[in-house]
């Protein structure tokens, strides 16, 4: 099954770039240049992974980080920065970033974050799925 990624930067021939190269990876891949519309897009659709610009101007990549995490808790947040601090990266991991990368991109380093990232959405899954079944077993007293 292949990764689904969605791609938020303000920059739009960076998106271009990106998200070419990231396709030729056999990855699934959804764009869009603004914050407020990549929170839109997650209720509509499931993402293995988003990789989110820390620097946009209607909403920063950290303010979109909470909304995001707020909405789906489960969705895997990897920020973007041309502009990345050692105090940014902390805060965005304490929020549930799940990475930090710098621009300009290795798509090597960010395609294996993408899939680290589905790994690690699988994993929050199996583990809900396991604690839903516990507590049917646990209701009924079998």
């Amino acid at each position: 099954m292949r990764e689904k990624v969605l791609i938020v930067d303000d920059e739009q021939e960076f998106l271009d770039i990106v998200s070419e190269r990231v396709r030729a990876r056999g990855m699934e891949v959804s764009t869009t240049t603004s914050a407020l519309d990549a929170l839109k897009m997650v209720d509509e659709e499931s993402f293995d992974a988003i990789v989110l610009d820390l620097m946009m101007p209607e909403m920063d990549g950290l303010e979109a980080l909470k909304r995001l995490k707020k909405k789906k808790p489960e969705v895997q947040i990897i920020l973007l920065t041309g502009h990345a601090t050692v105090q940014k990266g902390i805060e965005a991991m304490k929020l549930g970033a799940i990475d930090f990368i710098e621009k300009p991109t290795d798509l090597q380093e960010l395609t294996e974050a993408i899939k680290k990232a589905r790994a690690h959405k699988v994993i929050l899954a199996e583990k809900k799925t396991q604690e839903t079944i516990k507590k049917i077993i646990s209701a009924k007293a079998w």
